[in-house]
């Protein structure tokens, strides 16, 4: 199975089986990571907001539009900041690592 890591506010490092097919959003909520996700992946709100590291960010589909205009809602929006309902686990995602909003980057 797939694994992906999520950085925690606090900066612990939560490295996650991550089955394919699911969302990001999905699979953190599965693991219990502190992620509202309001809408339910539906790109109505910004709270599943992830910040993708850098290595991971060039890999991934471009943005919609709409994702684009609900992140300008997100609190500590970076230059790789996506929707983490957006992002769909693939074999080649294998290893990814994103960190929520306020967590501290070490990248």
């Amino acid at each position: 199975m797939a694994q992906v890591t999520f950085i925690e506010k606090d900066g612990n490092k939560l490295v996650v089986d991550a089955p394919i097919g699911l969302s990001m959003m999905e699979i953190a909520r599965k693991n219990n990571i502190e992620m509202e996700g309001a809408c339910g992946g539906c790109l109505a709100c910004a709270t599943c907001h992830v910040i993708v590291h850098p290595d991971w960010f060039e890999k991934l589909k471009e943005k919609t539009e709409e994702e684009d205009d609900m992140l300008d809602l997100a609190f500590d929006l970076k230059t790789t900041s996506r929707l983490c309902c957006q992002l769909i686990m693939s074999e080649e995602f294998d290893g990814m690592v994103m960190a929520l909003p306020g967590a501290p980057l070490d990248w």
